[in-house]
């Protein structure tokens, strides 16, 4: 009887979540880094993108199907309009060259009638006044959540919300890693702080001290009407639209920021930093980081149409199936800290995660590699149904050489900067990229032949792609492809630089390369002794030189490194968030910039200048192309490769695609419950026959005990036959 009941329960003990949860429409995932903010004025990563994004909303979205990528209305009514305007006034075309733009009028509407999610800094006492602003002594005595108050309420989405986010990137408590950009572009941020840091200084407040913003005004910014507010911009900045999608420029209500201010809520982590409020499909209504963030539907959201245009093949790939159709189609997403990948990895393959990423400790068990290095779910995989999803990341991974090293950089003559050049080249062509990524990287990149990644304007396909220093193409225009030129044109620019076969041509000192870079880079053993063996086969001695990462940060500010091995995320799908790492005036060592590389050159730097501030299109395309053709032949840099994302999904989730920009996109994704139900129930059904075994164990312990106790009852119980009377 205990086996069987057992059994029957065993289905039900294996499933790591409520009884109560089964059935619903419900999303299940897992997170392995804790949130450190979810205040949109400083949130920055990716692993509070994941949460973040279904809950606030900026004016605008990325079109979730589209490639490349195409901005959209989110809570705007329409795309911002973008005025240009010289130092005159007049308005000039959007054709207009940079140079002569003096500001940008940026001026976005917003929807009538979206509202906030309930909310207890919305929430009135019958009299209008606000029930919890301010707060009484006790009012927080046994609250750990936001959803601990009893009363809530919410109001419309107004112009006024976003200037007031807008300010907060000013607030000097605050720290937005978005700052000092943005200030250049609207100066008024700037002029706001300094008086923001008066009013701290005035009042003898200290740092966490409210500071009522309202009372404030940011130069620049101002609310025209209930839902429309505009930006003016110093110069030309076309990306700023991109910057328009982001939290940075969601809105916050006031009232948000006056509830949570109030004494005692910080030491109960009632923040927006921990509770962040917003108008979007989904709410925060767990927050635990060290085991579960669960986001539910937002019921005051107005809904969405899910869309009826992609990319070409989606239609093919049931990604239109829903067109039309009201998002979000989920419930409640439930994230689970998993800090181990194996226990992720085996929740997955019960059922129990709805999707899962690739790592190198699973990546031969779901994914199989051709000889031609094509990529094929495992047959195990596809048995159950399980789907590979495949996308190049919008970023780039190279080794940069420092342009200031006078032997890689080369000297002040052009002679020696000729020499220089050439041994850069040879490099860069003796250093597989394609064998390292097959070998370390399980083959999850694409080959790099410029900055720009594929997927992004400005990128080249094809013949026309190949970077011509490095490769060659071999075949025709259709079923060609770039062939990596082989060592002995790695050998001949080596000679031509001045170092055949490794040796100086006059005085016969040895080559050596220096790569600089922290313990856990390409310092590690497997990666140096690698790139050791590609440097020997040009005869080149390599050494590399680890330091822990403040050193290595201080070399790179200095100009003291020689090689070293760099990797950027694009913030936006706009070849200008790339090219820039090789702008001149972006240059570390003199602007503390980005250019790590410290590269200068005056044609590339013009042509940056001009194609920054361009609209899309083919005139914009030919400069590119220039400076692309420019970096190929100068080579700052090793373009290593572009990362390629790898995600798995049951069959039951529906309606997604991968695409790092897009990171609002749990609204589009559907669950086919009852699938997902049937599979769970047919992988975790409870193997029987050990319990049988122990039940038929226990039962032969326990018979002799129990016929020896029978016996001794019998012989108890017998009648006395003695004699006796009345």
């Amino acid at each position: 009887m205990t086996a069987l009941w057992l059994a029957g329960c065993a289905a039900d003990l294996n499933d790591p979540y409520p009884a109560a949860e089964r059935g619903q429409g419900i999303f299940y995932t897992a997170f392995t880094e804790r949130p450190k903010h979810l205040d949109p004025v400083q949130s920055y990563s990716e692993d509070e993108a994941s949460f973040l994004y279904q809950i606030v909303e900026p004016p605008l979205q990325y079109n979730y199907l589209k490639r490349p990528y195409v901005l959209e209305p989110a809570t705007a009514a329409a795309m911002p309009s973008l005025r240009r305007y010289d130092r005159n006034g007049r308005e000039l075309p959007e054709t207009a060259d940079a140079s002569r733009v003096d500001r940008t009028v940026v001026e976005v509407r917003i929807r009538p009638g979206i509202l906030y999610q309930p909310h207890p800094a919305f929430a009135r006492k019958e009299d209008g006044e606000p029930r919890y602003v301010p707060m009484l002594p006790d009012a927080l005595d046994g609250v750990r959540a936001i959803g601990d108050f009893a009363h809530a309420d919410t109001r419309e989405l107004v112009a006024a919300d976003y200037v007031h986010q807008m300010k907060r990137l000013a607030h000097p408590s605050l720290h937005s890693p978005i700052f000092e950009l943005m200030a250049e572009y609207i100066p008024g941020l700037k002029v706001l702080q300094g008086r923001l840091l008066e009013a701290q200084g005035r009042t003898g407040k200290d740092a966490k001290a409210f500071i009522d913003l309202e009372a404030f005004e940011l130069p620049g910014v101002e609310v025209l009407d209930r839902h429309t507010y505009r930006i003016t911009l110093k110069g030309a900045y076309p990306q700023f639209l991109y910057w328009l999608s982001m939290p940075f420029f969601s809105p916050v209500p006031p009232e948000a920021d006056r509830f949570f201010s109030q004494p005692g809520m910080a030491e109960r982590n009632l923040t927006l930093d921990w509770w962040p409020i917003g108008t979007g499909p989904y709410m925060l209504v767990e927050n635990n980081p060290n085991a579960r963030m669960v986001l539910a539907r937002n019921p005051n959201f107005r809904g969405e149409a899910y869309p009826c245009e992609g990319a070409p093949g989606d239609a093919g790939a049931g990604l239109l199936d829903d067109c039309g159709k009201t998002m979000p189609f989920i419930d409640r997403v439930v994230f689970s800290r998993e800090r181990e990948g194996i226990p992720y990895w085996n929740k997955f393959l019960q059922g129990y995660y709805d999707a899962s990423g690739v790592s190198s400790d699973n990546f031969d068990q779901a994914v199989t590699l051709t000889s031609q290095g094509e990529v094929s779910l495992s047959e195990d995989m596809e048995s159950k149904g399980i789907r590979l999803l495949t996308s190049v990341s919008p970023s780039i991974f190279y080794l940069g050489f420092n342009m200031l090293d006078p032997l890689v950089g080369g000297g002040p003559s052009r002679a020696e900067k000729e020499r220089a050049r050439k041994l850069r080249q040879a490099i860069s062509i003796g250093l597989d990229m394609e064998e390292f990524v097959s070998i370390f990287l399980n083959g999850r990149g694409v080959p790099g032949m410029s900055p720009i990644p594929p997927g992004i304007f400005g990128a080249r396909e094809g013949r026309q792609g190949i970077n011509p220093v490095v490769y060659e193409w071999r075949g025709g225009e259709a079923d060609g492809r770039p062939v990596r030129r082989g060592l002995d044109d790695a050998r001949r620019l080596l000679a031509e630089a001045g170092w055949p076969n490794g040796r100086h041509a006059q005085t016969g000192e040895p080559l050596v390369i220096n790569l600089d870079t922290t313990p856990g880079g390409l310092g590690d053993k497997a990666r140096s002794d690698w790139l050791a063996k590609r440097f020997r086969e040009l005869g080149v001695q390599f050494v590399v030189r680890p330091t822990d990462f403040n050193r290595f940060q201080d070399k790179i500010r200095q100009g003291s490194a020689q090689l070293f091995f760099f990797g950027w995320n694009a913030d936006y799908p706009d070849p200008e968030n790339l090219l820039f790492l090789l702008h001149g005036p972006q240059g570390k060592v003199k602007f503390n910039g980005q250019n790590a590389a410290n590269y200068e050159n005056p044609e590339y730097d013009a042509l940056f200048e001009k194609m920054k501030a361009m609209p899309d299109g083919p005139a914009r395309q030919e400069i590119i192309d220039r400076m692309v053709a420019i970096l190929q032949q100068e080579a700052p840099w090793i373009f290593a490769f572009h990362p390629k994302a790898y995600s798995l999904q049951h069959g039951w989730v529906l309606n997604r695609k991968p695409g790092a920009m897009v990171r609002n996109n749990m609204k589009y994704q559907r669950i086919d419950i009852e699938r997902r139900a049937a599979a769970r129930a047919e992988w975790n059904r409870p193997v029987l026959w050990p319990l049988a075994l122990v039940a038929l164990l226990l039962a032969a312990l326990v018979a002799p005990a129990v016929v020896h106790w029978r016996r001794r009852e019998v012989a108890t119980a017998a009648p006395d036959n003695g004699g006796g009377g009345r």
